[in-house]
C-alpha cells in the first residue's frame, strides 16, 4: 500500500505539539523514519541522540502550530 508521506509528516509534526514542553521540545515517541524526514525538512534538530525528546526549529514550531490548527481546529 502506498502512503502520502508528506501528510504523515504533517500529522506527526502537529501531534508533537501534544507533548510540547520547555517551549520547543516534544517527546519523540514516533517512527524514526518520520523523525528523520522532519529533520531533513528542517523542522526539528537531529533526533539521533540519547534524549527522549526532539527540539523544534523556529520554522518547525510555527509549521507544527499551523498543521495542528489545520488538522484539528473546529
Amino acid at each position: 500500500m502506498s502512503y502520502n508521506q508528506d501528510k504523515i509528516d504533517e500529522t506527526v509534526l502537529a501531534t508533537l505539539l501534544l507533548t510540547l514542553h520547555d517551549e520547543n521540545r516534544a517527546w519523540k515517541g514516533y517512527d524514526f523514519e518520520v523523525l528523520d524526514r522532519l529533520y531533513e525538512k528542517g523542522y526539528i534538530f537531529n533526533p539521533k541522540n540519547r534524549s527522549k525528546s526532539v527540539v523544534f526549529t523556529q520554522e518547525g514550531l510555527a509549521k507544527a502550530k499551523d498543521a495542528f490548527d489545520k488538522l484539528f481546529k473546529e
